[in-house]
């Protein structure tokens, strides 16, 4: 029968970091920093009009605000569960 051989696990694990222009950062930040960018870009990219159905009324706004105003609700939504997940 083969032992375990490997080493034990070290809780005092750091996050992954990389140093730019002589700051230490977490690749975490640096990803959510090129998301963030990419979100951006998109939602410039993106400014005709469109109809949304809300239950009973139409509107017609631009698209760069509706995705706006989903990207903001998602990130909303995600703080709440991460605070919640870090709690329990």
């Amino acid at each position: 029968m083969a032992k375990n051989t490997s080493p034990p696990h070290d809780r005092t694990h750091e996050p992954s970091s990389v140093t730019v222009k002589g700051r230490e950062m977490r690749m975490r930040t640096i990803g959510v920093g090129i998301l963030a960018i990419l979100a951006v870009w998109f939602i410039a990219a993106n400014t005709d009009s469109v109809s949304i159905t809300l239950w009973v009324a139409t509107v017609t706004l631009p698209l760069w605000v509706v995705l706006t105003v989903t990207l903001l609700v998602g990130a909303v939504i995600g703080i709440f569960v991460a605070r919640r997940r870090g709690r329990a």
